[in-house]
């Protein structure tokens, strides 16, 4: 740009900052950290407002800018973490410029970088024409502007020539506007002016948001004088800057100057009060915590700017309930809003909640000027278990009946004043000493937290009488530090043991004895005696039978002493397993009476006391030897050795059988018998054998088997011919059996024939027959008067004159209906069957409707019909020719004494006289 060229003025009637930056950097070809300018400069007015910010530094690290940390060299100035420089207080600057040192160092590596930034205070009108004439800016002055505006130059540019680079150029400060101005609107802002304007007219205009982007018109401008204006109060905290830029162009359009960029700040007034997160914080802390104990954190927002005292919120504590023990128990920080102890004393026995309301204040606490707000926190003083549990009494008492368990002898009462039904106050209870057995245990009651005491083990009055027992009750929860048992957290029980009758007991129960079977009556087996427990009662045991399956015992109910009422048999059915059980009664005359049972188990010791016994009792063979044989055997009740091997033989009497028969030995239990002769007549033959155990002395047995000798086929079995003629059958006999079976057969099959014909014969029956075969069983139809009420158009004297009815009785005789009546002598009706065949019924209804329809002679439906004919008259006169005053005269006055009903018939008859 020539030196010639338009330069764009700013008029502010604000206070603003000029800096100047170097426009003319090459690129770097390394990263190197540092600030864009080593020195920087900007235009202040001499009264500074706290929080207005003046400048804005910028710094590179080739690392970014989040470790970066900034701090100056001045009480009055600070630095915010994006660079920005404002005023850390309201002051007044009383010098012409203010300069110090901003500081930025990297945390991670502690690298430090230093600028200095110079403060410039804003000269008049007139001093900044002198400052045009010295030649190191070129400016104009805008006659318009009123004398104690601020003149700042538009950033000049190098001519074409690039004749010179310039080091610096000028840099446009912010506009700072307060928020919740009160107008009057619209309030001038800034004038824009180019140097052009004397020679051509120039248009301003201004966008950006806030100008032509939502929210619209916030800012406008006079197109003519580039005076720009806001036209309402801003709010800081709806939006806290605007970007704008602003443009220069002539009447055609075309651009005269470059854009330039005004940064509008919003600057914040305390118009928010501090809002806490939450009305009501809940927290709590033990009791008994040392001061400076962290109980909880109550947090406040303010949305005004929180790097000016507008933000900046304070917290301190207005009132604690209750004062007690001390009316300061907490303290808060007054910038985190951490409530911590402050006091010792906390005992929740005592004081269970505390209620503190708290105060948030921003202008940095300030109660003059700052806008505050309250919260209220709940502290909830929490259980230690810093009490012991004590026994209310030193010694407790019961007493329990002797061999009792699950019994409670006693009840432990404690006192806890932590808070119940906590494992700080839930009781544990411990014996001591006094139960080495483990007769008792000590249960807790999870309600009234009673200790119980129990018995768990059944105690014997004969062995203690009493028990005393050291008990020792704790918490679930161990005791706080510094808190020791106390002496009356042990006490004693005494437990009385209460003397019953106990029940007489065998000592060896399941008492077993062995002897042999078959020992005589009255043989003394053994001593079953019950012992009664009671040494110290004098009691007397007697004895009696329990259960004696076959009786064969008998006991002595005074010693016990047992002896055989009978034989006793292993084989018997009563034995299980060679063991016969008895069980027996042992009772003392105690009151109440006990008793106790015992079991006595008799092993039986096999004798030979059972012959043998032949198998099979019945067999079958063929007539001829050499085909089968039949297989025998032996079953013996007793057991070895007195049972097998058998011996099988036959007898020598009759001397058939030997001559017949004869025995081979297979094994020692099985032998075959078989036709010694070649050929026997079939039949059935008792065959005789006698079989003898081993046993000592040997037992014998003559058993006869019954043989049952036919005829084979060729596989050796017998046929059904030779089976039934061996059963004792002649063949006349056989022949005779089986015509009776034909002759039944035949009969029973001419019988079927004979039902089926007649089935028939029913079913074609017709029912139209003729006249000598009519049969007066059938259905009648009796219920056929007519066409109803309004159809009597016929004569009714037919119905007492049946005589009259000679086109019905001068019907020629033949086939005709069988409800009409009959021609001649009536005739003699058989028995109706009582239970007709359903079929023949249907059959008659059905064939009986196609008569009527079909018969040219049955008068129509609405005439006179004649339903039967029930003879020519009757002798009797009629009922009407009876005369009820014929029998004379009659008292009838005992009408009126038989009640209500005939009192109608007493007016008629009895009142009829004295009338």
């Amino acid at each position: 740009m020539t030196a010639g060229s338009g330069v764009l003025l700013v008029l502010l009637w604000l206070s603003g900052a000029l800096r100047a930056h170097n426009g003319d950097l090459t690129a770097r070809e390394t990263c190197k950290a540092g600030f864009s300018e080593e020195d920087y400069t900007a235009l202040i007015s001499q009264n500074i407002l706290e929080g207005e910010k003046l400048l804005k530094v910028k710094f590179s690290s080739c690392l970014g800018t989040k470790g970066t940390q900034y701090e100056t060299n001045s009480m009055d100035f600070k630095v915010g973490a994006d660079g920005t420089i404002f005023a850390a207080r309201e002051l007044r600057v009383p010098s012409e410029q203010v300069a110090f040192t901003v500081t930025a160092w990297d945390r991670q590596t502690a690298e430090r970088w230093d600028a200095v930034v110079r403060l410039l205070v804003a000269q008049t009108s007139s001093s900044v024409h002198s400052g045009h004439k010295k030649g190191k800016k070129s400016t104009v002055l805008d006659p318009s502007q009123p004398p104690n505006d601020t003149l700042l130059p538009w950033p000049q540019r190098q001519n074409s020539n690039g004749l010179r680079r310039q080091k610096r150029d000028w840099v446009i400060p912010p506009i700072n506007v307060p928020e919740n101005s009160r107008g009057p609107f619209p309030q001038q802002l800034v004038r824009i002016r180019s140097d052009k304007d004397n020679d051509i007219p120039i248009r301003y205009s201004v966008t950006g948001v806030g100008a032509d982007q939502p929210p619209m018109e916030v800012f406008s401008i006079d197109s003519m004088s580039g005076r720009m204006y806001v036209t309402r109060p801003m709010d800081r905290e709806e939006r806290a800057s605007y970007h704008l830029r602003a443009h220069a162009v002539d009447m055609n359009g075309n651009k005269v100057e470059n854009p330039i960029d005004l940064y509008i700040y919003v600057i914040d007034m305390n118009d928010n009060r501090p809002e806490f997160a939450n009305q009501v914080y809940n927290g709590s802390v033990d009791e008994g915590s040392k001061p400076g104990t962290y109980v909880m954190t109550v947090t406040a927002n303010d949305a005004d700017d929180s790097t000016t005292a507008n933000g900046m919120v304070r917290y301190r504590i207005v009132t604690q309930t209750p004062q007690s023990p001390s009316q300061n128990m907490f303290t808060i920080n007054s910038e985190t809003g951490d409530i911590v102890t402050v006091a010792a004393g906390l005992d929740r026995e005592k004081v269970q909640q505390y209620t503190v309301i708290i105060q948030a204040t921003d202008m940095e606490g300030n109660l003059n000027y700052g806008l505050s707000n309250t919260a209220t926190a709940i502290v909830t003083v929490t259980d230690v278990n810093d009490n012991p549990p004590e026994f209310t009494a030193s010694t407790y008492a019961g007493e329990v009946p002797e061999n009792r368990v699950e019994t409670v002898v006693a009840n432990l009462t404690v006192m806890d004043r932590d808070q119940p039904h906590s494992p700080n106050w839930n009781a544990v209870y411990r014996i001591i000493s006094g139960d080495p057995s483990g007769h008792f245990s000590i249960r807790t009651d999870p309600v009234t937290n009673e200790g119980m005491v129990t018995v768990v083990k059944a105690v014997d009055y004969e062995l203690n009488r009493a028990f005393m027992l050291t008990v020792m009750v704790s918490n679930q929860a161990p005791l706080a530090s510094g808190i020791q048992m106390s002496f009356q957290s042990t006490a004693g029980v005494t437990i009385s043991v209460m003397d019953i009758n106990e029940a007489p007991y065998f000592p060896s129960n399941h008492k077993l004895i062995r002897l042999e079977e078959g020992v005589p009556p009255g043989t003394v087996l053994t001593t079953f005696s019950a012992v009664d427990p009671d040494r110290f009662m004098q009691q007397a045991v007697r004895y009696s039978k329990l259960s004696d399956p076959a009786n064969w015992l008998h006991i002595n109910n005074t010693n016990g002493q047992i002896t055989t009422a009978a034989i006793l048999d292993r084989e018997s059915l009563y034995v299980k397993n060679n063991v016969y059980e008895a069980t027996f009664l042992a009772a003392d005359n105690g009151i109440p009476p006990a008793s106790g049972t015992g079991t006595l188990q008799i092993y039986l010791i096999d004798i030979n006391d059972n012959a043998p016994e032949l198998l099979p009792k019945e067999a079958q063979i063929c007539e001829k030897p050499s085909l089968n044989a039949i297989n025998i055997t032996a079953a013996d009740a007793d057991i070895d050795p007195n049972i097998g091997p058998y011996v099988f033989e036959l007898p020598f009497v009759p001397a058939t059988v030997r001559k017949n028969w004869t025995i081979s030995r297979l094994n020692g239990d099985y032998a075959q018998l078989s036709l010694r002769i070649m050929y026997l007549e079939a039949g059935m033959y008792d065959v005789p054998i006698i079989v003898t155990d081993s046993g000592n002395p040997p037992l014998s047995n003559m058993s006869i088997i019954k043989v049952k000798v036919c005829p084979c086929d060729e596989n050796g079995d017998c046929t059904t011919i030779g089976a039934v003629a061996a059963a004792g059958l002649g063949t006349g006999a056989i022949v005779a059996i089986l015509i009776c079976i034909v002759i039944l057969l035949t009969m029973v099959l001419l019988f079927v024939v004979w039902m089926k014909r007649r089935e028939k014969e029913r079913h074609t029956k017709q029912l139209l027959i003729d006249p000598e075969d009519d049969v007066r069983d059938n259905i009648l139809k009796y219920d056929e008067e007519g066409g109803g009420e309004e159809d009597q158009d016929y004569d009714l004297s037919q119905l007492q004159q049946p005589e009259a009815m000679e086109h019905v009785l001068s019907k020629a005789p033949g086939v005709r209906r069988v409800d009409e009546r009959p021609v001649g002598a009536e005739p003699q009706y058989p028995v109706r069957p009582v239970v007709p065949h359903p079929g023949d019924i249907g059959d008659f209804i059905n064939e009986g409707l196609r008569a009527a329809d079909n018969d040219p002679t049955a008068p129509p439906y609405d005439s006179l019909l004649v339903f039967d004919y029930e003879g020519s008259g009757s002798t009797a006169g009629s009922v009407s020719s009876l005369n009820s005053s014929s029998s004379g005269d009659q008292d009838y006055d005992y009408l009126n004494d038989w009640g209500p009903r005939f009192k109608k018939l007493a007016d008629m008859y009895g009142g009829g006289e004295e009338d």
